[in-house]
């Protein structure tokens, strides 16, 4: 089997991360006979420092022309005051509506080992794994009129039926296969379109008569996030709300660094970690590569079917976490601190060995 998939490293420690990455990726896909035909390109501020735009024609085809994307991180400091059409992060939003990416998908797990790198209680945490479905191409970040001037700021919130649809499917259709529950998050007691998007995501439930619909506003999600993380196993929201609530669930995990992601379409498919660029530890080996990775092992299933492979790869990240290994940004409970590179080394070899132990059980069988 062969694969073709576009790198986009992008800014500060995406280069980084996506080293880690490509290094695991190739390493597993051996394992399989599996060739993956990497192609790389510029997306961001280094796009703009080269092109003088965050991100090229020419990059969007390589996307067109692969089976998946990976992307690092973008933005800085450096580029925080350029036009908002010029700034790293509208080459993002530029990419997912260019690929009708309109569903985001970001699993919050907490690994057994690494309650004690969280800042909340082992007690509330221990035993959290759900996945939040954000809307991605529509909403408040896509809608128009928008802009400001010396009186006044403003930005337009709209969704049409067919958006939330689409991605009211995708959820209701893993939480048949998860524990048939589903929180539909909104803000419908002020705004009139999160009114309509609780009627249309209620008219979808009743195709799923055997998913729990719960309806819960956003701030009060935010919360209980935080305050019994454990009740909730999908969660599906709007563009803005989904942004919000994904990032508190890194306070859940410990780090940002630990969350992956996908974002998908019904033709195409990007995989990138949730957090940012980091400028500050960029170039220091420091960065943790296991969101990124994490996206890595969501490509496997999502876009090359291989769901087997990808939980090998997730065995393998909670085996070295199980051993003591952190990277600074998870380092609160005085676990052994690697480098990057010494993070990912030790995945691979920990996935060698889940490998072989896999195949010499069903050798036995």
């Amino acid at each position: 089997m062969k694969k073709k998939v576009t790198l986009l490293p992008g800014d500060g420690i995406g280069t980084e991360v996506m080293s880690a990455a490509v290094k695991l990726m190739h390493h597993v896909a051996e394992k399989y006979d599996l060739t993956i035909e990497t192609t790389e390109s510029l997306m961001g501020g280094c796009s703009y420092d080269a092109y003088g735009t965050p991100l090229t024609d020419e990059t969007i085809q390589l996307c067109y022309e692969s089976d998946a994307v990976l992307l690092g991180a973008v933005g800085g400091y450096k580029w925080e005051n350029l036009a908002h059409h010029l700034k790293p992060e509208a080459a993002l939003l530029k990419l997912r509506k260019s690929l009708g990416l309109y569903t985001n998908i970001r699993p919050a797990k907490v690994y057994p080992s690494f309650v004690n790198s969280s800042s909340l209680k082992e007690s509330v945490i221990l035993g959290t794994d759900f996945v939040v479905f954000r809307e991605l191409t529509g909403g408040i970040y896509f809608g128009e009129p928008r802009g400001y001037d010396e009186n006044k700021g403003f930005n337009t919130m709209v969704y049409e039926k067919y958006e939330i649809e689409r991605i009211a499917h995708q959820a209701f259709k893993v939480a048949q296969k998860r524990k048939k529950v589903l929180t539909s998050v909104d803000k419908a007691n002020v705004l009139e379109v999160s009114q309509f998007w609780r009627k249309v995501v209620e008219e979808v439930s009743k195709e799923y008569p055997d998913v729990k619909l719960n309806n819960m506003y956003v701030d009060n999600t935010a919360m209980q996030v935080v305050r019994d993380p454990r009740q909730f196993d999908v969660i599906v929201t709007s563009n803005l709300f989904g942004d919000i609530i994904s990032d508190i669930a890194g306070m859940i995990t410990g780090s940002l660094g630990m969350l992956p992601s996908a974002s998908l379409g019904d033709k195409y498919a990007l995989y990138e970690p949730v957090h940012g660029s980091a400028p500050d530890i960029a170039g220091q080996n420091k960065a943790n590569p296991i969101a990124m990775i994490g996206s890595v092992a969501m490509m496997f299933d999502l876009s090359f079917g291989m769901k087997e492979t990808a939980d090998l790869i997730e065995k393998a990240i909670e085996r070295t976490l199980d051993q003591g290994f952190r990277t600074v940004d998870i380092n609160l409970d005085n676990g052994n601190v690697v480098s990057t590179d010494k993070m990912t080394e030790m995945i691979i070899k920990n996935f060698d060995i889940i490998y072989q132990e896999n195949k010499e059980s069903v050798f036995t069988l």
